[in-house]
């Protein structure tokens, strides 16, 4: 009888290191994505003049109502512009501001800005991260001549860097906006 109860008790007890073994010191951290309810991007001409603004508002997020797309205005011809990109959680009171958990996490996240249809620009990262490989929430933007055409911009989490651009860079999206704008 003694020695079944001295049993019982060795079997309780390792029962009980085993359950509080540790092993979750090898899982990677969880990285919640934040929710991005709005992108601004907000674009200063060099030298004065008017200021462009794109907006994207999705309230409801991967809800059933397309984003509100904004734009202020056209581009004026010859004209460079400093670019500076704000990400909003307007889903809760007050608003969160994303773009600085961005930057912070600077090396796990990726801007691409990208210029389509005739539209006669360029646009050059000039923020980075700790390793020197563009991050993009600053940016300059160079319109050209007169044309018409799309600036799309896009929020990588964890893309591959250095990069050759989007389609090599991986990672996912954690936002992504389309614009048709002009330069006059």
């Amino acid at each position: 009888m003694k020695t079944l109860k001295l049993l019982a008790a060795l079997f309780f007890f390792s029962a009980l290191l085993i359950s509080c073994n540790d092993d979750d010191d090898d899982l990677p951290p969880v990285n919640e994505e934040e929710l991005i309810t709005t992108m601004t991007v907000t674009l200063i001409p060099e030298g004065g003049g008017t200021n462009v603004v794109l907006k994207t508002v999705d309230l409801d997020g991967d809800g059933p109502n397309p984003p509100v797309i904004t734009v202020s205005g056209p581009f004026s011809t010859g004209t460079t512009y400093q670019g500076s990109i704000e990400l909003l959680n307007e889903s809760v009171n007050p608003a969160e501001d994303i773009t600085e958990e961005v930057e912070e996490e600077a090396e796990e996240h990726q801007f691409f800005h990208t210029v389509g249809g005739a539209l006669d620009a360029t646009t050059f990262a000039t923020n980075f991260d700790g390793n020197g490989h563009p991050l993009g929430t600053e940016f300059t933007l160079n319109a050209a001549n007169a044309s018409t055409g799309t600036l799309t911009f896009t929020l990588r989490h964890e893309p591959k860097k250095p990069n050759s651009g989007l389609a090599d860079a991986g990672g996912e999206t954690d936002i992504t906006a389309t614009f048709n704008v002009a330069i006059e």
